[in-house]
């Protein structure tokens, strides 16, 4: 059996890990910490909820001790995630599991939504580790702020939302900035060819690492699907939140909008909710996500893009309201519940119009889900027949030409037909 010892982490790594509960290294953990320790690039897969963040900041602050103490301290690692909350997240895990160094490591998170002038007069200061948006990084990068001269290593956490988000434009920015010679870690739910492709000129000589070459969803998550119809769902969420006793849920919707529709009908009706997404500021957002966590809200109605780096214990549910875009966005959602060995349940809502989209991310997840109704909820009508007519024969449809020509005989038929008019 694996234990954190056999990993050859330093001393006062293993009390960090000790201190926060950690009994045995996940899965991901056992494959990256040594080949990270050895100094090798690494693009690695690995699903929502399966520790690979302490998998790459265990090796990292090991190596950040390993060396002689600067001041200021140079920017020896920047982190980047897509979200603010993602980004808030890691840079507590950097912090979390560094308490027991045996020198102060500096870390900052350098996200929007807050003020510029104090993340630069913390750099100013001297940072060790740098957890960052791509807009601030940007931002910051402009403004000719960011020494990464000293920098060693480079990560991408959740890298497949980073190529969602355009980052291949932060990454155009950043490389001329960093050394040449450096460790690149690239972290990610899936590893789809596009994301190999961006990634292939920052990696040296990778190590590939899969925790399952056949995903099929987080272990301990119960997955259901209910079929319903579409004006429903509101009601039917209602009923399961009562009537399964969910103390928190994570509801995931297509829009901003629907997010702030949905959480003031569910408080209207007497369900603590609140809405989290892109478009409330970085200190509501905040807020929120600190009341979900604590209990005061039973209910949190999120965005995909809000949601990373929501890591809430003991979640009881995950709904999907509303589908999502794609096989590896549904991973992400449903691995907010079932985390660190806990167990979860996924419900995701469907209906007639949205059945074939959802088979397709069925198909693509290697996975296949029963079908459920409840009484009083059931799905009404019959699934909707393809509008489409059969598909044109080849050769039937006229040429431009043709029709060119077509015009041109009618135009001298017509002549030929007309009486000649009298001359002026």
């Amino acid at each position: 059996m694996n234990t954190f010892p056999s990993l050859d982490l330093a001393d006062h790594l293993l009390q960090s890990i000790r201190d926060l509960g950690f009994d045995s290294p996940t899965p991901i953990q056992t494959l990256a910490i040594p080949v990270i320790l050895a100094g090798q690039d690494v693009a690695a897969e690995a699903q929502t909820g399966s520790g690979k963040t302490a998998a790459f900041v265990l090796p990292i602050l090991q190596r950040i001790c390993a060396g002689p103490p600067m001041d200021p301290a140079p920017i020896r690692v920047l982190t980047l995630a897509p979200t603010r909350e993602l980004a808030l997240q890691v840079a507590g895990v950097y912090r979390s599991l560094a308490r027991r160094a045996p020198r102060s490591i500096k870390i900052l998170g350098v996200i929007g939504g807050e003020p510029t002038e104090q993340q630069i007069a913390a750099l100013a200061k001297g940072v060790d580790v740098v957890v960052a948006t791509p807009g601030r990084l940007l931002d910051l990068i402009g403004q000719s702020v960011l020494d990464l001269s000293r920098m060693e290593v480079l990560v991408l956490d959740e890298a497949d939302k980073l190529l969602d988000l355009g980052f291949s434009d932060a990454l155009a920015a950043l490389l001329p900035l960093i050394p040449a010679r450096r460790q690149t870690l690239v972290f990610s739910a899936t590893l789809p060819q596009a994301l190999l492709d961006l990634s292939a000129p920052i990696l040296r000589d990778p190590v590939t690492l899969r925790v399952d070459d056949a995903p099929v969803g987080p272990v301990g998550i119960q997955q259901r699907v209910i079929e319903v119809d579409a004006d429903s769902r509101r009601m039917l969420l209602q009923h399961l939140v009562e009537a399964e006793s969910w103390q928190r849920a994570l509801v995931f919707v297509a829009t901003q909008r629907a997010s702030d529709l949905l959480a003031a009908k569910l408080r209207k009706a007497g369900i603590w909710a609140a809405s989290l997404h892109g478009g409330l500021d970085q200190e509501d957002r905040a807020t929120v996500l600190a009341r979900f966590k604590n209990g005061k809200l039973r209910i949190l109605v999120a965005t995909d893009l809000a949601a990373r780096g929501i890591d809430v214990p003991k979640l009881s549910a995950v709904v999907n309201f509303d589908l999502p875009r794609s096989p590896s966005d549904y991973l992400h959602r449903i691995g907010r519940t079932g985390r660190a060995g806990a167990t979860g349940v996924a419900v995701t809502f469907i209906d007639h119009k949205s059945a074939a989209h959802f088979r397709v991310i069925e198909k693509h997840s290697q996975i296949q889900l029963p079908r459920e109704q409840l009484l009083g909820f059931e799905l009404s009508g019959e699934a909707l027949r393809s509008s489409k007519g059969p598909a044109p024969k080849k050769g039937a449809r006229k040429s431009k030409k043709d029709k060119l020509r077509e015009l041109a005989a009618q135009d001298e038929t017509m002549a030929a037909r007309s009486p000649p008019t009298e001359a002026g």
